[in-house]
């Protein structure tokens, strides 16, 4: 089992979501558990491995659609906080720019902090499910910036994850 830095895996997440998936990349080394950052468009200043592209020992994080982040979750959002404006946000998801638009009619609703919430919860969740299933140890930093072991949550329990100090 590998160990990674929750904060590390949030970041190269969050990176690889900023894009169309493919666009942007990140791999978790199954060795060292460091994570390489790559980009199809935009070369980076970091150095990568010469076999990231070709070893069996790097595993691709997962683009935000993949774990049901995108459109779906807010729709789902849609469902619990704005059901009267579902049909309308549904629309917004037909035609490109769709999240301005979403972000804009949340923020015309009152709902935009809601959101924020609701993605930041749903998407640690997912994350914590995708490293449990594919054995990542997280590690995060707590208040005496000594490194905390995180137990991953059961994938098939509903419940938060567990975390120190709690």
């Amino acid at each position: 089992m590998i160990a990674v830095k929750f904060d590390d895996l949030s970041l190269a997440f969050d990176f690889v979501g900023s894009a169309p998936p493919s666009e942007n990349n990140a791999c978790i080394s199954l060795d060292t558990g460091q994570v390489h950052w790559t980009s199809a468009l935009n070369p980076l200043d970091e150095e990568v491995p010469p076999d990231l592209e070709t070893s069996d020992r790097y595993l691709l994080l997962p683009h935000k659609t993949e774990l049901d982040l995108g459109r779906d979750l807010a729709l789902r959002f849609a469902v619990s906080e704005l059901p009267h404006c579902y049909d309308r946000i549904v629309g917004l998801f037909r035609r490109k720019g769709a999240y301005a638009r979403f972000k804009d009619l949340l923020d015309s609703e009152g709902a935009l902090e809601r959101w924020y919430k609701y993605e930041a919860e749903a998407t640690e969740k997912a994350l914590r499910a995708w490293c449990a299933e594919n054995d990542i140890h997280l590690t995060e930093r707590n208040g005496d910036s000594a490194a905390q072991p995180v137990v991953a949550p059961d994938p098939r329990n509903r419940a938060s994850p567990a975390r120190p100090g709690r």
